[in-house]
């Protein structure tokens, strides 16, 4: 039995592509984050400028409506904002190639002391295909049925993975956090393979010994656990097609495998500009103590 526990906050991945000269387009985003008293300042100017590409990039080529998003509206006596536990690239129908100059920031404190931060930012883009294949995933949170599907974990819980594809193909699924780490959930730390093969219509359930299919390999048991509060992006990745593994490293028995979070943008990109029809889910949880 494998006990995978580690800390997890979020992250908001920039995808860095190669262009060619004509796919390339100049594009402008503004956004202004609002924190809470769990955010630091440097977490409210990363989430502000997550936020200002976003936007950038959904004004130019619009979005794609193909993820869970854990969403609180915060209001204020000047303003009104969206605050995202995970800002996605992959949620729009473009992607960041790099910022044209500095981003700019405004800091200021609400009436309770927390940060607000807003982001001005100029940079290159393009668009992306939208040919992704649609497949259902689900968290689930101490139990293995789709009723236990839920975005709000406390310390100590399970986690489980709810999959089901139209088609035959590929899947694989990856944890995301904010300290320049990317963990490799499936396909399971002591298999071989490079994918995981799911068959069209079947339903699965990851990281349950009862319910996983053998095939997989052995399975890994994933334990949430934390000190205080924290947030992280589970990324489920699905192809038709197999598709090459990140290149991933060991780092010690308790904990999955991981790559850093550059050479995890880079792979996804590249994966996703080789097949247009490689979807990508985004589910993101909250774990308090």
């Amino acid at each position: 039995m494998v006990y995978i526990r580690f800390f997890i906050v979020p992250l908001c991945l920039l995808f860095s592509i190669v262009a060619t000269a004509s796919d390339v387009k100049n594009i402008r985003g503004e956004f202004t984050y609002y924190g809470d008293k769990n955010d630091s300042r440097e977490q409210c100017r990363i989430q502000a400028l997550q936020g200002a590409r976003v936007q950038a990039l959904a004004r130019e080529f619009g979005t794609i409506i193909s993820q869970d998003t854990y969403q609180r509206e915060t209001m204020t006596d000047r303003d009104e904002s969206s605050y995202f536990s995970s800002m996605s690239l992959t949620s729009v129908k473009g992607e960041w190639i790099a910022d044209t100059g500095e981003p700019t920031y405004e800091y200021s404190l609400d009436d309770d002391g927390c940060y607000v931060v807003k982001c001005t930012v100029n940079g290159t883009a393009r668009e992306i295909s939208n040919e992704a294949a649609e497949f259902e995933a689900l968290v689930l949170r101490n139990g293995t049925t789709t009723r236990h599907s839920d975005t709000h974990f406390r310390s100590g819980d399970d986690m489980y993975l709810y999959f089901r594809a139209p088609s035959d193909g590929y899947v694989a699924c990856f944890l995301a956090d904010d300290k320049e780490n990317v963990y490799s959930l499936l396909p399971y730390q002591e298999t071989a393979d490079d994918d995981v093969k799911v068959r069209r219509g079947r339903e699965y359930v990851f990281f349950d010994p009862e319910k996983a299919d053998k095939a997989h390999g052995r399975v890994d048991e994933l334990v949430l656990t934390t000190d205080d509060m924290e947030r992280n992006s589970v990324y489920v990745v699905f192809s038709p097609k197999p598709f090459a593994r990140a290149l991933d490293n060991h780092t010690a028995d308790d904990i999955p495998r991981s790559l850093s979070r550059d050479d995890f943008a880079r792979w996804l990109a590249k994966s996703r500009r080789n097949d247009p029809k490689m979807g990508v889910r985004i589910m993101n949880i909250e774990i308090t103590k």
